[in-house]
This record gives structure tokens, sequence and C-alpha cells, in this order.
């Protein structure tokens, strides 16, 4: 059965550091990509598609985030404050799991861009879902249509979806868009303190249940102010 998630996790405490100059004074989430914040691109998107609830994390320059978010009413924000620790993407979540509560959530990272094909990309990941079989749907983009990457790729992809992870030295054609719905439940015995969320992706992968939808659409991968510019453009030439 398709789920329906209600609430989402938003990692928004990265230092931005590649994205320098522009993250001198003001945190990454907030640099504007065609006239609004990378974060407000995120929480709209999860606003179209019934979320209730986003918890956004931070920890780089926190109080503008927070001044920027207080106001907004759809989805209603939850701030999970670690400005005074480093949790890494994975602990973050843990500790933002009792304001996730028990059932699947979506996860973003405040500086993923996309312009939807057809259909929104986060209902769809709700309708493949399937908790008895996963316990993590990524979104993915392929390499060779995406803008501003350049990289090796992330996993191959077989035909039912499952993911496996790229090798040393190989290339594969998906690269993470920095969406995905999540099960709580595989965070139960997760690490404490800081780690990366890539070691709870290798751990569904390990266990086959990792698994990946491809994006329809476009994918911006804007990590330096010079990709600012070419998802600017993309942007706006897709609603004109």
């Amino acid at each position: 059965m398709p789920v329906t998630p209600h609430k989402a996790m938003v990692l928004a405490a990265g230092l931005g550091v590649r994205m320098r100059p522009l993250t001198n004074t003001m945190p990454k989430p907030l640099v504007s990509v065609a006239g609004q914040p990378l974060l407000d691109h995120v929480l709209d998107k999860l606003a179209c598609v019934g979320v209730d609830e986003a918890v956004v994390n931070v920890h780089y320059l926190p109080d503008q985030i927070i001044e920027h978010v207080k106001t907004r009413g759809r989805p209603r924000v939850i701030i999970s404050d670690e400005r005074d620790q480093v949790l890494g993407t994975g602990g973050a979540i843990v500790k933002a799991l009792p304001l996730l509560g028990d059932a699947p959530f979506f996860h973003l990272n405040a500086d993923t861009m996309w312009i939807d094909g057809v259909r929104s990309n986060l209902a769809r990941l709700a309708e493949i879902f399937d908790p008895a079989c996963m316990d993590i749907l990524l979104l993915m983009a392929p390499t060779t249509s995406s803008i501003g990457y350049g990289g090796r790729g992330d996993y191959a992809m077989l035909p039912d979806g499952a993911l496996r992870k790229r090798r040393e030295h190989q290339v594969v054609p998906f690269v993470y868009a920095g969406a995905a719905i999540m099960s709580p439940a595989l965070f139960a015995d997760a690490p404490t303190g800081e780690f990366s969320l890539t070691k709870m992706f290798d751990r569904a992968n390990d266990q086959e249940r990792l698994f990946g939808l491809r994006l329809d659409g476009v994918w911006m991968h804007v990590g330096t102010p010079e990709a600012v510019q070419a998802a600017e453009e993309a942007f706006l030439e897709s609603v004109a």
C-alpha cells in the first residue's frame, strides 16, 4: 500500500563551504535561486504533497533560518537546534526522531532543487514506497541530464528499483537527488552522535531494502555560485 507522509525532515545545517562567498554571511539554504531561497523551493514542494510539519535542523548561522521560517504555516516548521553540536546528516535524523514520529517521512536536503515533469516527484515517491520491502526510497537523477553535476554517479538501479552502490573507479548512471522517503524503524539502533546518513544507506543496501525511483524532470546540482546561474536559467525556462 502507498504511504502518505505528513512529516518531513529537511537538512539545513551545512556550512555551505563550496558556495562561498555567498555563504560568508548567510546559510546556504537561504541562497536565492530564481527569486526564492533554496529552502523555500523545498518547503513549497512539501506543501504541495500535503506535508503538515517539516523538521528543519540548523547549525551554521541558525538565527537567520529560524527567523525566515517562523511565520510559515504550510508546512509548519519545527526547528531542531544543533548550533552547539555537529551531528552530521545521520545524527541529525536520530536527534529529530521524537519529532518525526513512527510513520515513514520525507527527507530532503535544503539545497536540493529540481523541476518536476508531468507529476510531482514527491507524490510519485509516496506512491512507490512500500514499507514491507523498503527502508529507504531515494529519488535518483540521471547523471547525463542533470544540470551542474559532473561526478561518477552514486548507484546503479535494477529493473525493480533496487539500488546497487557504485564501486570504486566505477561509473554509474544515477545520482541521489537529495529527496527520499525513510522508515524511522531503520534508525532504531543507529549510532549516537555525529555520523553520515550514508551509513544507513549502506545498511539498507546490504539488506536489499534500499530502492530508487528515477526522477521525472530535471535535477539541478546547486553546489557553487556558478551553478546558481545555470539553475536559474533552467528554472526560468521551465516556467516561461
